[in-house]
């Protein structure tokens, strides 16, 4: 028969299953079975026997997609291959890695992760940082051989590429990895001990001023979902990255979002009440799971880094579009995604709401909140946390809009 498109959706089942020979494609059929459903095979020889192989069922697999799936794998047996044997072995399970791999750094850092990370709020965190700075490094390398002198090396070289924190993280982390194998009896000895951090540390004190404000937020507009909205937010509500990417809609509750305790830094469940400014950008936000920020709608949104370097060359280009020809670019000064819960924090204390008040909006355990005297405060301060949320947004909403009347400085809060 001479199949063509109309005849291939014509033929109707009978009792017994139908093979019909492609004319125009020797060795392609179509099968047709008593349920009415139609698929494709091709047949062909391999090593003297007659083989054959299910291409796709129709109309998935339309006519001319069939025919020229069968001449490719009649291609493949002219040239001694067998299709069929291949697609089979490629399904088939992957053998286990054999027994001399489980000592790599590769192996020992994901089980590493599995069972010891993975308990960590921040096991993400630390398993991001091992895949960029140590896997192409190490990965293959027994664990057994990293000597002090490897570590140092790593460790320097981060340094000189002026990322020290980042050096002490890893450090840090390197230091419990090496502690955990060893309690294992996967390695005798920790290459990190005696090797003290890298770099000094000294507490962060960095703000953004008023046109730096303005200058980032137009900048997140042009940065766009997820990541623009995202910093919008962390600017307005002064919390950490991570509890807000993570956020679910589920965490919100008309003008109130409730950060649950195994989510929090310190552990403990956080309320925190959104200004109108915020709720808009929320409202603003496409549904597609159950993560506000989110570009797969299953996990929420990852890719901080990449993200943040973007944000710096959006703004170093706004800030240097008007420059006459000739003139020294303006370099913004470096900033963090953290620095932004600084800012808030200092522009509330500005707007004269006093530090415990300041505190609960970070959920702080510090001065007032700290030791004996958190427990026996546990006045939560919703008011006083909303009015100068509120306050704030309406501050940062005049930085980018101008509009003074909207914004009342708070004289005397509570």
């Amino acid at each position: 028969m001479k199949l063509t498109a109309a005849t291939v959706e014509k033929l109707k089942p009978t009792d017994k299953r139908q093979e019909i020979p492609d004319s125009l494609c020797t060795g392609l059929y179509l099968t047709v079975q008593p349920s009415g459903k139609k698929g494709w095979q091709v047949r062909y020889r391999h090593g003297g026997t007659h083989r054959r192989m299910t291409l796709g069922a129709y109309p998935v697999l339309s006519l001319a997609d069939a025919r020229q799936r069968a001449r490719d794998m009649l291609a493949a047996a002219t040239e001694g291959r067998d299709p069929a044997g291949e697609v089979k072995a490629a399904k088939a399970p992957k053998p286990p890695k054999p027994e001399t791999d489980r000592d790599t750094v590769a192996a020992v850092i994901d089980l590493f992760l599995r069972r010891h990370a993975s308990r960590n709020r921040r096991g993400d965190d630390v398993a991001a940082m091992f895949k960029r700075e140590i896997m192409a490094k190490w990965g293959e390398r027994e664990i057994q051989s990293i000597s002090k002198r490897d570590v140092i090396e790593v460790l320097d070289a981060i340094v000189d590429r002026g990322s020290p924190v980042t050096a002490n993280r890893l450090r840090a982390h390197l230091n419990t990895l090496f502690n955990w194998a060893k309690g294992r009896d996967i390695v005798q000895a920790n290459p990190l001990d005696g090797i003290k951090p890298p770099a000094p540390e000294k507490p962060r004190d960095r703000v953004l001023s008023d046109d730096e404000i303005r200058l980032f937020w137009n900048a997140c507009d042009g940065l766009g979902y997820p990541f623009g909205p995202l910093y919008h937010i962390l600017l307005l509500t002064g919390q950490r990255l991570r509890e807000v990417a993570e956020m679910t809609w589920r965490e919100v509750d008309g003008n109130t979002w409730t950060l649950p305790a195994d989510r929090s830094k310190n552990g403990d469940e956080h309320v925190i009440p959104l200004s109108p400014e915020v709720l808009a950008i929320l409202e603003g936000l496409p549904r597609i799971g159950r993560f506000p920020f989110s570009t797969t709608g299953e996990t929420p949104v990852s890719g901080f880094t990449r993200a943040k370097e973007r944000l710096d060359k959006l703004m170093g280009e706004a800030v240097n579009k008007d420059l006459p020809e000739g003139a020294d670019p303006v370099a913004i000064a470096a900033f963090t995604i953290h620095d932004l819960r600084r800012t808030a924090a200092t522009g509330m204390a500005g707007l004269r709401f006093p530090p415990h008040v300041v505190e609960a909006v970070l959920n702080h355990r510090s001065g007032t909140r700290r030791g004996v005297a958190g427990v026996y405060n546990r006045f939560d301060y919703a008011d006083e946390k909303r009015a100068a949320l509120d306050a704030w947004s309406r501050r940062v909403a005049v930085l980018v809009e101008g509009e003074a009347g909207n914004v009342v400085r708070i004289e005397r809060a509570r």
